[in-house]
């Protein structure tokens, strides 16, 4: 593999906002997870932990979800950012209005921002979500380390071509993850991947978003 080939996945690779309904088959999944599991960590303790949902789990998960967050509080493990200020507040802001566009919401359409929004937890259709979960007692650096997982499963999914998100979004909905997964309170929630085949073709798929130069990101030194 050349630098090239790496290149061209993180290209590739992007968040999908909507996907088609045919699943994964297995052993792609294992792969992906296998791929993933190279990714390194602090002294090699690889604290991931996966739950994995197909078919109708996955529509069971859905819909249970939807309705804790109609119904109940986000409850995440662990904090949520307390203010996106300058360039990061910018980026964001630049990122939100992208996808608005793209799938026809005004500025100003409160409704229209809530219901797209919620696609957030309908997992944007994806037949298949991954829920990955940290040992508390490794705080951030054990969540570091599952950052690492989460970037080489998504590379490892688009080889195989298939579309990945990660979302903080279920996350936040920890506790209810807790009960509905059975997983222990001993481990920290991290995020949710939804994944499965992109729609090409529907309009939140129809953006992409930029990166910053790097003398934005870099201080060299000597």
């Amino acid at each position: 593999m050349t630098l090239s080939d790496l290149d061209r996945l993180l290209a590739e690779r992007h968040s999908c906002r909507a996907f088609r309904p045919e699943p994964v088959p297995k052993d792609q999944i294992k792969q992906i997870l296998t791929s993933a599991s190279r990714a390194p960590s602090w002294c090699n303790a690889q604290p991931w932990n996966i739950v994995i949902t197909s078919g109708a789990e996955t529509d069971a998960f859905r819909r249970a979800l939807q309705n804790e967050v109609t119904t109940g509080a986000p409850e995440p493990d662990l904090p949520f950012p307390t203010a996106y200020t300058g360039i990061y507040q910018e980026r964001r802001r630049k990122c939100g209005w992208a996808l608005y566009e793209a799938v026809g919401v005004q500025r100003g359409d409160r409704a229209g921002s809530a219901k797209q929004m919620m696609e957030n937890f309908a997992l944007f259709g994806a037949p298949h979500c991954a829920i990955i979960s940290s040992p508390a007692d490794l705080g951030p650096y054990g969540a570091m380390d599952c950052g690492g997982f989460v970037m080489a499963f998504t590379l490892a999914a688009q080889a195989l071509g298939v579309a990945t998100i990660p979302q903080a979004a279920v996350a936040s909905y920890g506790k209810f993850l807790h009960r509905y997964f059975d997983i222990p309170d001993d481990r920290l929630i991290l995020c949710a991947i939804s994944f499965g085949y992109s729609d090409a073709d529907h309009p939140a798929n129809g953006f992409r978003t930029d990166r910053a130069d790097l003398d934005e990101i870099a201080r060299w030194v000597g």
